[in-house]
């Protein structure tokens, strides 16, 4: 069965936020996926209804992410303008781009135009024109070295 985009455009956004609480808290990473899947994902929270996400892209991206940060993590501060370092970047900014680029490396089925394409989307929930510029170059980069 094939979900709509925007059921994987709501996963992308939640696995961000996923990431980030896990990045803040440390929250175990099957106390988090299920605190997702019971609370979040599709779920309403303060009268607003949330989009119903590809459950299973959503794990993938939070699980693959994690299992691969160091080698993401690696691979994102080399296309990061000298002079600047990972622990430097907003801590959702690093969390989108982790996202995006565990997306690049690992899944080919999404066309690398759509994966960068959601994670500006992403971007600018939480950020200006300015920061969602820097997501697109960051992922262009990554893309362009593993595609």
């Amino acid at each position: 069965m094939t979900l709509s985009p925007r059921a994987r455009a709501a996963a992308r956004l939640a696995a961000v936020q996923a990431l980030y609480q896990h990045d803040m808290e440390q929250t175990p990473l099957a106390g988090l996926l299920d605190e997702f899947h019971r609370h979040r994902l599709g779920a309403e929270i303060e009268d607003d209804q949330y989009v119903a996400a590809d459950v299973p892209f959503f794990d993938d991206l939070v699980k693959g992410t994690l299992a691969r940060r160091d080698e993401i993590d690696a691979m994102i501060g080399t296309k990061l303008a000298e002079g600047w370092k990972l622990e430097r970047l907003d801590r959702t900014m690093l969390q989108i781009l982790r996202a995006g680029a565990y997306e690049l490396l690992a899944r080919a089925d999404v066309p690398t135009a759509t994966a960068i394409s959601e994670y500006l989307d992403v971007a600018h929930a939480f950020f200006d024109a300015k920061e969602a510029k820097f997501v697109n170059g960051v992922l262009d980069a990554v893309a362009r070295a593993v595609r």
